[in-house]
């Protein structure tokens, strides 16, 4: 099966170095084929914040991992994921996105999101939150991993 290039959202991340999540092994079959350089694969600093958050927080994983060991995970995706940057067009974009969209609390993450991919030209997103991107499916084409 041909997996298109896109970017990964943070829980995918996660449930890629969780053995025992329902998820995990969909997730690490996305991560091997961009390892293996079959497919292109990005993530944002975002992306990577908040998957450091996620595995470091008790409340959030039953076994947190710990500072250095989060780090030490970050540098072997940094091994084959793109990082995509943040052009001054991203931070333009994103109120007028805010604008059209009005959203609060945690999705104006997503939305943040959703406008670096659009000023990088990306046009796919792995997540397995879906729900999460509803109301920019028309901007991006979200698609669950597994």
């Amino acid at each position: 099966m041909s997996i298109e290039p896109g970017i990964v959202d943070a829980n995918v991340l996660v449930y890629a170095f969780d053995a025992n999540a329902p998820q995990h092994s969909a997730s690490r079959t996305l991560l091997d084929a961009g390892r293996a350089g079959t497919t292109t694969l990005y993530v944002t600093s975002q992306v990577l914040c908040e998957f450091y958050s996620i595995v470091t927080n008790s409340r959030r994983v039953l076994k947190p991992r710990t500072g250095a060991d989060a780090i030490a995970a970050i540098a072997d995706l940094l091994s084959f994921l793109h990082v995509l940057p943040v052009p001054a067009r991203t931070v333009e974009g994103w109120p007028a996105l805010l604008r059209s969209r009005p959203v609060t609390g945690g999705a104006v993450f997503d939305l943040q999101l959703a406008a670096a991919m659009l000023a990088n030209g990306v046009q796919r997103i792995y997540t397995y939150n879906t729900s999460d991107f509803e109301c920019f499916k028309e901007l991006v084409a979200a698609e669950p991993s597994g």
